[in-house]
C-alpha cells in the first residue's frame, strides 16, 4: 500500500509543476515616457557657459540664491537656491547643487574636478525627472557648453 501511495504522490507532482502558471509571467520592465513635457524646448540645443559663472557658482554657500547665463542674446538664466555642497578632504572635488526657482522641478548639478596636473574640470547637469529634455555641461574648444539632451538618453528607468 505504502509504494502505491509513494506512485501516485510521485505522479502527481510533476502535474502540479505542469500546470503552475508561475513562470508565465511577463517581466514587468518600465519603458521609457516618450511623451514627457519638454521644460528646455524654447531654449537652443547649444549654449555656451563662462567658466567665471560656473566659479562662482561652485563657491556660493547653502542657502543662497545663484544664477547661471543660458544665453546670451536673449538673456535667459538660470535662477536658483544652492540647496547642497560638498567636497572632499583635499578639496579636489566641489560639488553643488541648485534647486531652480524659474524652470519647475529643475536641478543643476555642478562639480569641480582638480587634475593630477593642477588643472581644473567640470562637469554638470540641469535635469528635471519630470520633464523629457536635459542639459549636460561639455567641455569644448572655445570653452564650456550646455549640450540639449534627451532625458530617456541619459537615464534609464
Amino acid at each position: 500500500m505504502k509504494t502505491i501511495r509513494t506512485a501516485v504522490f510521485c505522479a502527481i507532482i510533476p502535474l502540479f509543476s505542469l500546470c503552475a502558471a508561475a513562470q508565465n509571467e511577463k517581466i514587468p520592465i518600465n519603458e521609457p515616457d516618450y511623451n514627457k513635457p519638454r521644460l528646455f524646448e524654447n531654449l537652443p540645443a547649444r549654449i555656451p557657459v563662462s567658466i567665471d559663472d560656473l566659479n562662482t557658482i561652485i563657491s556660493a554657500p547653502v542657502g543662497r540664491p545663484a544664477s547661471l547665463k543660458l544665453s546670451g542674446e536673449s538673456l535667459i538664466q538660470f535662477d536658483g537656491d544652492v540647496v547642497s555642497v560638498a567636497s572632499n578632504a583635499a578639496d579636489r572635488i566641489q560639488s553643488v547643487v541648485l534647486r531652480s526657482t524659474n524652470f519647475n522641478g529643475a536641478r543643476f548639478t555642478l562639480s569641480k574636478i582638480m587634475q593630477d596636473d593642477g588643472s581644473y574640470s567640470f562637469v554638470g547637469r540641469i535635469i528635471s525627472f519630470q520633464h523629457g529634455d536635459l542639459y549636460e555641461l561639455k567641455k569644448e574648444a572655445g570653452g564650456m557648453v550646455l549640450v540639449k539632451r534627451n532625458y530617456h538618453e541619459l537615464v534609464n528607468e
